[in-house]
C-alpha cells in the first residue's frame, strides 16, 4: 500500500535503522545518504521516509511530501557547495530504476554532460 513500509524495500529498510548508510541529512518527512555506487564526485540520493515506488507515485499520493524531497535536495546541493548540480529521477527500469522506492539523486561536483547516458 502506497505510503506504508515494505518489507523487501532496501529504502525502507534504511528509513528502519536496519540497514546502514552514510546519512548526511535527515528531516520529519526524508533521508538523504551518500550512494554506494556513486556516479559523480558527490552523489546523495534524498528519499521520503513514507513508501512510493516512484517519483509519479509520490506526486500523485504525497505531492507535500514530493515538495519536502526537493527541498531537502537544496539543502544537500547547499551543504555539499556545489553551485551546479543535477537531479534525477528514474520511474521505471527502463530509465534505469532499480529501487523501488521513490528517490532523487542529487549529482555534482563534475561537469555533467547532456545529454545524459
Amino acid at each position: 500500500m502506497p505510503g506504508e513500509p515494505q518489507d523487501d524495500c532496501l529504502f525502507c529498510e534504511i528509513v528502519a535503522g536496519r540497514v546502514p548508510a552514510t546519512v548526511v541529512r535527515e528531516t520529519d518527512t526524508t533521508v538523504a545518504f551518500r550512494d554506494i555506487n556513486p556516479q559523480a564526485p558527490t552523489h546523495v540520493l534524498v528519499i521520503p521516509k513514507a513508501h512510493y515506488a516512484n517519483a509519479a507515485e509520490l506526486a500523485a499520493g504525497a505531492p507535500e511530501i514530493a515538495a519536502d524531497v526537493l527541498r531537502e535536495t537544496k539543502a544537500v546541493a547547499d551543504e555539499e557547495k556545489l553551485d551546479s548540480y543535477r537531479l534525477v529521477f528514474n520511474t521505471g527500469s527502463g530509465a534505469g530504476q532499480t529501487v523501488w522506492h521513490a528517490h532523487a539523486h542529487v549529482l555534482g561536483g563534475r561537469g555533467l554532460q547532456w545529454p545524459p547516458g
